[in-house]
């Protein structure tokens, strides 16, 4: 049975092929097209599953589709009969956006298949191709279910248990109680773009003082007993879909908002500080009622807010649950996934035969596939049999290397196939990347990826973390031995590599311990600010020639500046 899983709806725009409950590939449509976070059908990532997975259109037996556009059409109603501020902005965003999507959709199936031979077509509640989806994806038999975001056909959380292939709802909230919305409204403040620069707020927050502004900020939100969200939306204006998310009362209480050009002032770093706090603490609570009522050891949490490994590493430290399963794209991209598996494992009832446990999932390159483009753009590089062993040199010596290799990760984390890597200890290197190579905020910190047999000796997290969403503690006698991946609190947003499944990442970072000492390498995505991470040779020779990276290597190839 193959099964083509789709999301096109929102952002993020993904596809991946499941094979009799096998996940072959899945890649992002913006990896191709180039567009960062594109809403454009991923017409293009379709062909590279197929490619990839040796398959053609007439092949797929199903498609699933991470978005059922008539779910909760009478709360949207009801909505909008009380809020008659917010019609118009609704009728764009809900109706005239909702039948571009789904007429793009049908136009590209009905251009594809012959008329009575497609496969058959599943729309799937988006709350369950997150929260189910990624259950059924997770290592796990029995599990507490949790999913946040800002708002899937009204929905904003999803609260449930899921025991085998059975998935029980225990509580639901509806826009325009949102988390997801509440932390937009924040990040819009701090002067960034909201619904995309989430993780520059949560990098900003341990710059400043979450107490300035805490009390404040936690009486916009209640929890109740089941789980379920209530917010003050005074504060805001984002439930009138209009730009400005903050209402003129936000502003008079937490002062104006930052020029995204301008400075950051005080203000914006402790509210940034004090909305991520109150973020953490309300899904605490949310993830306590959980445990209470599913008495479940471990936890899956889904949807864009789970992109906030800082809380995520909170739920590890201070929760009941044992350890948090978030798939490696725990946003939107990651939908076309859970879209796939609800079909097969909650729809079609087939035994639970896969954990995504392995991200790299993408396009690869072979030594020729590298060769041709370098010769095309008439560079000389250096061939090295023992490329870990070349790159493990560039490295202790300071070096900031462009690192393509095996197939690309799904997800918006470089998870070391398509990464920028440098040396941790050297003090000056997160600024050197941040101004040189990422050109981006100063502020912002770089993760770390460490062998899986020896980063106990450096974090104190006591799970693992292949996929770079937990945020834990550097001991505090290594934070002098690894400064460029410990954040101004000490913090770290940490991978854990195994060999098994990227053997030459675990290689080149055993390399750099022999000759350092030290088991770790700082890990960014092979980027600029703005830009999806490079996909191709091509894409890697552009962005190695126009930031300040050193080298550049490719397959077994190296090519220095």
């Amino acid at each position: 049975m193959i099964i083509l899983g789709l999301n096109y709806y929102f952002h993020d725009s993904t596809a991946c092929i499941v094979k009799d409950g096998k996940l072959l590939c899945a890649i992002e449509e913006e990896r191709l097209n180039r567009d960062k976070h594109t809403q454009a059908f991923p017409e293009l990532a379709i062909k590279k599953c197929l490619e990839i997975s040796g398959l053609s259109y007439s092949d797929i037996d199903h498609i699933a589709v991470s978005i059922k556009p008539q779910t909760n059409w009478f709360k949207k109603v009801v909505y909008i009969v009380k809020h008659l501020k917010s019609f118009m902005p609704f009728f764009g965003h809900h109706l005239v956006h909702a039948y571009a999507k789904q007429r793009r959709f049908k136009l590209w199936y009905h251009r594809t298949f012959k008329k009575g031979e497609g496969p058959k077509i599943h729309f799937i509640e988006h709350h369950l191709t997150h929260v189910a989806g990624t259950f059924y994806v997770s290592p796990y038999k029995e599990a507490a279910l949790l999913g946040i975001d800002g708002s899937g056909e009204w929905a904003t959380t999803w609260l449930g248990h899921g025991i085998d292939n059975k998935v029980t709802k225990m509580g639901e909230s509806f826009f325009p109680d949102s988390l997801g919305s509440f932390y937009e409204t924040v990040t819009q403040f701090c002067g960034f773009i909201p619904n995309y620069d989430e993780g520059k707020t949560m990098g900003l927050a341990p710059m400043g003082d979450p107490n300035v502004f805490k009390d404040e900020v936690d009486k916009i939100i209640r929890v109740n007993k089941n789980g379920e969200l209530k917010i003050d939306l005074s504060y805001f204006n984002y439930q009138h879909l209009i730009k400005n998310r903050y209402s003129d009362k936000f502003v008079k209480i937490f002062g104006e908002p930052r020029d995204p050009k301008g400075e950051f002032k005080d203000n914006h770093i402790n509210v940034a500080a004090a909305f991520q706090r109150v973020l953490e603490d309300k899904v605490l609570e949310m993830c306590k009622i959980l445990h209470k009522k599913t008495k479940s050891d471990y936890l899956v949490i889904s949807g864009g807010v789970s992109l906030n490994s800082v809380m995520n590493g909170r739920i590890v430290r201070e929760t009941p649950f044992k350890d948090v399963y978030v798939m490696p794209a725990a946003g939107d991209n990651g939908t076309a996934i859970g879209a796939a598996y609800y079909l097969y494992n909650g729809i079609l009832e087939q035994p639970r035969n896969f954990v995504h446990d392995n991200p790299y999932l993408g396009t690869q390159y072979s030594n020729e596939q590298i060769m041709q483009t370098i010769k095309e753009a008439k560079m000389k590089p250096d061939y090295f049999e023992d490329i870990c062993e070349k790159a493990a040199s560039l490295l202790s010596e300071g070096k900031i290397i462009g690192w393509f290799q095996g197939p690309m990760e799904i997800g918006p984390r470089a998870l070391g196939s398509r990464s920028i890597l440098a040396n941790p200890a050297f003090p000056d290197m997160k600024d050197k990347i941040n101004a040189e190579v990422k050109h981006r905020e100063a502020y912002r910190p770089f993760a770390p990826s460490a062998l899986i047999d020896s980063y106990k000796d450096y974090f104190d997290l006591e799970v693992e973390a292949p996929f770079m969403l937990k945020v834990c503690n550097v001991h505090e006698d290594k934070q002098k031995v690894i400064p460029a991946v410990t954040h101004v609190d000490g913090s770290a947003r940490l991978q854990t590599v195994d060999g098994k499944y990227h053997p030459l990442y675990y290689g080149v970072i055993k390399k750099l311990a022999e000759k350092t000492g030290v088991p770790v390498v700082l890990n960014t995505s092979f980027n600029i600010q703005g830009e999806p991470v490079v996909e191709s040779p091509k894409d890697a020779l552009r962005c190695f020639y126009s930031t300040g990276l050193d080298a550049l290597v490719i397959g077994n190839y190296v090519l220095e500046k």
